[in-house]
């Protein structure tokens, strides 16, 4: 059985001592809960070892935002996939749609950074999705196609497993608009069907599949109850423990 998944993405939010705050409440929260899902916080580079030191790890995953597509070197400003399991961390989001946009990263420099990671005992949190133009002119399942087989299907069936994958609609990102149960429900059968045609039924099967485009406690649960939706890559939402909590409660 694939497992289901409430992850979260603080992107460019809180401060140290937030983070660390923040971390805490979630724990706390999970402490007090027999979830139905994984829960996973994805946060800032600054606050890897410090939010590691105070969650249990047995029911809160940690993972990083993004990791470099180098092991080490002269890459000022740049965190590598060794330095982010260092810390303590076992997942890291790539591939995001704000690091394609802002930070120009193609296919090619995120099939290094999943190599990478894979090699450092990382789980990639894999995010594909299609713009609103694409969305509007009816190529969004060629455009996620092609962001998985080009930076995906160079990967053995072992190390495809490995993987979990995000569809994010970038049209729904922070703008409050939400695909619907069924437009998601449709994209991940769809992403679902594409890993079966490379890697076989099994592969597919066990693959999780999170949405992540303004999930919130409100929708989750209508999201949750789609055959091929497996969680949530959570961003606004997860800034707020009760907030995440009423994601993660969706599963119950």
């Amino acid at each position: 059985m694939r497992k289901k998944i409430v992850a979260g993405n603080w992107k460019m939010n809180t401060t140290l001592a937030e983070g660390v705050g923040l971390a805490k409440d979630v724990n706390e929260a999970l402490a007090a809960r027999t979830p139905n899902c994984d829960v996973v916080i994805c946060v800032p580079f600054t606050h890897l070892a410090s939010v590691a030191a105070v969650i249990d790890g047995n029911k809160l995953g940690l993972g990083a935002e993004n990791c470099a597509d180098h092991v080490k070197g002269a890459y000022t400003g740049e965190v590598s996939a060794p330095m982010v399991a260092s810390t303590g961390a076992g997942y890291v989001i790539l591939g995001h749609s704000e690091r394609r946009q802002y930070y120009g990263e193609t296919s090619e420099i995120l099939k290094t950074k999943v190599n990478l990671a894979l090699e450092n005992n990382l789980t990639p949190i894999f995010c594909i999705g299609e713009v609103l133009e694409q969305r509007e002119d009816g190529s969004f399942f060629n455009v996620v196609k092609a962001q998985i087989e080009e930076a995906l299907f160079d990967l053995s069936a072992e190390d495809f497993g490995k993987l979990i994958l995000a569809y994010e609609p970038v049209w729904a990102i922070g703008t409050g608009k939400t695909a619907t149960d069924d437009q998601a429900q449709e994209m991940h059968a769809f992403i679902r069907g594409v890993i079966a045609e490379k890697y076989g039924k099994e592969v597919a099967e066990n693959c999780s599949i999170l949405y992540g485009g303004s999930c919130k406690a409100s929708n989750a649960k209508a999201l949750f109850a789609k055959p091929d939706v497996d969680g949530g890559l959570i961003g606004g939402a997860s800034l707020a423990a009760a907030d995440f909590m009423g994601i993660v409660d969706a599963w119950n």
